[in-house]
């Protein structure tokens, strides 16, 4: 007998876009959504707002600083608009020639540093409780916490209550009156309720550890964007402090650049027993010196911003998703 032998079923053709065995297989491309016209004269619109936003704020940045570097005749004569005409340091000559700059700058970073860490700390120690399920209270404190933010005492019982704690024209009556904001901590109540889950700090005191050591070991390493976040505002507040200084702050070696440049901006200004001509220099110098003031005060900001920015695109969200 010869064994029958069976034909083969026929391989099946392969279907477009399937994968033969053994061909090169080609990369998948995701498919675009047809747009309709609707939708690409919304995003013409979006893009168009987006544009006159962002010349809105970098339009007078970049007239500020060309200014900043043309001659006192040509700011004066508003002959400046995008570029510096007849370029000069003469501005920042003057500004930097004050010994009062270098001792303004250092007492604004040690403000800013030492106010951050101070308002950051507190902020977190009390929103971090504020967060919590078993807190006995958190929502009446809460309460209380926020109606602050709508009503206060007003500027003459404030003074006071910095006079008579004896705080006046100490370091202190600049870093603890506005040490704590109420919206900083309504912020960082919300990022800890909705971001760290609670298995967490339940697995974390099953395990033995205390409040302080979660906090410390779990809460804080998953909250940067937030740290970043709040720590921005504060150092940007103590930086722009202008108005506590000078209300509590009487001796120059402690008042911050703010105040430093004020100052300086009213002597160039004067004009008291000059001849006309005279005057009139000294007021062009004045309005020459008034944009040089505002780069040097907002340089040191402008540095440090991109060092924060990828963790402030990450905060700027903050509690916005519950999950």
């Amino acid at each position: 007998m010869t064994r029958t032998q069976v034909a083969e079923p026929p391989e099946p053709r392969a279907r477009r876009g399937s994968s033969v065995p053994g061909a090169p297989r080609r990369q998948d491309r995701p498919r675009r959504m047809r747009e309709s016209g609707v939708d690409r004269v919304f995003l013409f619109l979006v893009y168009l707002l987006l544009a006159l936003a962002l010349a809105a704020v970098l339009i007078p940045l970049i007239y500020i600083l060309a200014s900043s570097f043309s001659d006192p005749l040509a700011v004066s004569a508003g002959r400046v608009f995008l570029w510096p005409v007849d370029f000069t340091l003469r501005g920042y000559q003057t500004v930097l020639s004050d010994p009062q700059i270098l001792t303004g700058y250092a007492n604004s970073i040690f403000y800013a540093v030492v106010g951050t860490l101070i308002s950051v700390t507190l902020t977190v120690a009390i929103a971090y409780p504020l967060s919590r399920k078993d807190l006995f209270g958190r929502n009446v404190i809460t309460m209380l916490i926020v109606f602050t933010m709508l009503f206060s005492g007003g500027l003459i019982p404030t003074y006071l209550v910095v006079q008579s704690l004896g705080m006046l024209d100490t370091r202190w009556a600049l870093l603890i009156p506005q040490a704590i904001g109420v919206w900083q901590v309504i912020i960082a109540r919300s990022f800890f309720r909705t971001s760290i889950p609670d298995e967490l700090t339940e697995a974390a005191q099953l395990d033995g550890a205390r409040d302080l050591r979660v906090l410390w070991s779990i809460v804080l390493p998953l909250s940067k964007p937030l740290l970043a976040v709040i720590a921005l505002m504060y150092a940007i507040y103590q930086w722009n402090s202008y108005f506590d200084a000078l209300l509590y702050i009487r001796d120059s070696d402690l008042q911050p650049l703010q105040i430093v440049l004020r100052n300086i901006l009213i002597l160039n200004g004067a004009s008291g027993g000059m001849s006309t001509t005279d005057a009139v220099e000294r007021q062009q110098l004045a309005n020459l010196v008034k944009f040089s003031l505002i780069v040097v005060s907002t340089v040191p900001v402008l540095l440090i911003y991109p060092f924060v920015a990828r963790h402030f695109n990450k905060g700027v969200m903050v509690g916005s998703v519950k999950g």
